[in-house]
């Protein structure tokens, strides 16, 4: 009797426990939350060293939220970042250029937080080699870049792709960062890689990583735009800076693809090649926001391959608190950096802002001119205001305010310009800078519209049709500005600044920054026509250290300074100049 009970007990455990078996595997269910943090740009902690305040988005609010995701028992968390964090705030530049002798604040950070990958971005490259490979040793997750290539080995100088293994699924990520680097960073700088178009790169890498890996998730996180026309670049031209979409719709194989570089906050879809739906997300920069896919995943028990279910969402950083522990474990470093920034460097006798040299002559980047005049002996200078609304006030001079007088980590380079290109360079500057007058009640900027002719708006604020920073004006001539002319027409140079002649077709020493030194904005190559591969040839002399190094020791020479415009240059009719200004800085920054 006992054995028939003995068998008949083991018969029903195990017919149970087949039910038990097939009921798991019809429903076995993953949750996954992807994380994406992006253009991060130095602000790890909420506190602005720059204007030495307390701020309000930072890599440590954010820091909370990730941690509240991952005490989550139900899902598990991939923490990505997609690059330009090595510069921006003066922690990073400290850390970059000042305190070199212990491990970056960034690796630490990001070390900390847990991440599991990155991707190099270009303001990443920026700060050189003995920056970004030593960063590159100290972090303890990979590093991306599967288009940066080692012109001695032929391998990617990075790493090409990871694999991460989350709650049983494998996740397989390509890094990649925007080709576009030659155009606007020094060579030495990127010296030995050289920057393959992100579309051929992805063709090579994706079926490697599924043949290879056979991941159950595919992820790009690019450190490249998602506008692929941006400012009139050709889609289908090699090497587009801002591809991200582009890699999404041609190259199948990928769930999702993180973007960066251009500071919005994606978060859409579109098909791929076969049709399949890839999403794309990205982020806003200095930490506002992190960019977030959920993915859940659902075992298919007949093909045993797992169906997905994907959605995005954009996290605000300023609805969360910044991480009491993070923020105590890195108190020194803070108060170091504070001690830096707050170093007195010299005096301002006025106030300068960068409103004003959105419409024309202004002190402030008449300051830079005049500094780079001096620095370089060049017959002129170009200079563009690299913030759109930085303000240095009268009284004393700091460290930190250096960092709104000079934004980037730019070098300064002297060019050999003929006076032709000169004017070119400048009538393409003031194409795209302003618009075309035609009476009193038109825009003076030149605003971006939608196909009806409306402003574009973005936050309540008009768009404007190109980057402020390349809103490019000289020093060492004196010139006008028509803008009741088109584009091309606009600009007369009377003479050089001391009243000599002023011949275009005399070669004249420039200086300029090397961004633009580097084909940046395109003023040198499609204003001036010069063929980028040519631009290098033009530098006569470049500095070894950035500009805002040598702006800071200028000011500290001169102590006291009067900032004020050289009157060199003026737009005209000045009854059309005077209406369109007043109505767009109201307009532009709502006073």
């Amino acid at each position: 009797m006992r054995s028939h009970t003995s068998f008949f007990n083991k018969f029903l455990i195990t017919i149970f426990s087949s039910f038990l078996l097939v009921g798991v595997s019809l429903s076995q269910t993953v949750k996954l939350k992807l994380i994406e943090t992006s253009d991060v740009h130095g602000s790890l902690f909420e506190y602005d060293f720059i204007h030495g305040r307390l701020g309000n988005t930072s890599l440590a609010q954010l820091y909370t939220y990730i941690q509240q995701e991952r005490d989550k028992k139900d899902q598990g968390v991939v923490l990505l970042d997609d690059g330009d964090i090595l510069q921006g705030q003066p922690i990073v530049y400290y850390y970059n250029f000042e305190k070199t002798d212990v491990p970056h604040i960034v690796s630490r950070v990001m070390n900390y937080m847990n991440y599991d990958a990155g991707t190099v971005g270009n303001h990443d490259i920026e700060p050189g080699h003995p920056v970004y490979d030593k960063i590159n040793k100290e972090f303890n997750f990979p590093w991306l870049a599967a288009n940066a290539i080692n012109t001695k080995t032929g391998k990617p100088y990075f790493k090409p792709y990871t694999i991460i293994n989350r709650n049983g699924i494998k996740i397989a990520v390509l890094g990649m960062i925007t080709p576009a680097i030659p155009n606007w960073l020094p060579k030495k700088i990127w010296s030995g890689i050289k920057f393959e178009d992100m579309v051929k790169t992805a063709k090579k890498w994706v079926p490697i990583i599924l043949k290879k890996e056979k991941p159950d998730l595919m992820v790009g996180l690019f450190h490249s735009g998602v506008e692929a026309g941006y400012n009139g670049a050709d889609p289908n031209s090699p090497r587009n800076e801002n591809a991200s979409q582009l890699v999404a719709e041609e190259v199948p194989g990928f769930d999702i693809v993180f973007v960066g570089h251009d500071h919005h906050g994606w978060n859409y879809t579109v098909k791929d090649s076969t049709g399949k739906t890839v999403y794309i997300l990205g982020t806003i920069n200095a930490a506002k926001t992190a960019a977030v896919a959920n993915v859940i995943l659902t075992k298919n028990p007949q093909t045993n391959r797992w169906n997905k279910k994907i959605s995005g969402e954009i996290i605000e950083s300023k609805n969360y608190k910044e991480n009491a522990p993070m923020v105590r474990e890195f108190t020194h470093d803070i108060e170091h950096c504070v001690s830096y920034v707050h170093k007195y460097i010299g005096s301002f006798r006025k106030s300068v802002s960068t409103k004003k040299s959105m419409f024309g002559d202004s002190p402030f980047v008449d300051l830079i001119q005049k500094i780079q005049l001096e620095l370089t002996k060049a017959d002129v200078s170009f200079a563009a205001p690299l913030s759109f609304n930085a303000e240095i006030r009268r009284g004393s001079v700091h460290v930190s305010d250096m960092f709104s007088l000079y934004k980037y980590e730019n070098l300064l380079y002297t060019m050999e310009l003929t006076g032709q290109e000169i004017k070119d360079y400048l009538e393409y500057s003031y194409g795209n800078w302003f618009n075309q007058m035609k009476n009193e009640n038109d825009h003076l900027l030149n605003f971006k519209k939608d196909d009806k002719g409306n402003i574009v708006e973005e936050n309540g604020h008009p768009v404007l049709n190109s980057q402020y920073y390349n809103f490019s004006s000289a020093a060492g001539i004196k010139y006008t500005v028509d803008v009741s002319k088109p584009v091309g027409q606009r600009v007369t140079i009377i003479s050089m600044a001391d009243g000599k002649p002023f011949d275009l077709n005399k070669k004249y020493k420039v200086a300029i920054n090397s961004y633009r030194g580097n084909g940046g904005g395109g003023l040198l190559t499609k204003g001036a026509g010069i063929p980028h591969e040519k631009l290098a040839d033009r530098v006569i002399t470049s500095t070894q250290k950035d500009l805002r190094y040598y702006l800071m020791k200028w000011i500290q020479k001169n102590r006291h300074i009067t900032p004020v415009a050289l009157n060199n240059w003026k737009v005209i009719p000045e009854n059309l100049w005077e209406k369109g200004k007043d109505r767009d800085y109201k307009l532009l920054y709502g006073e």
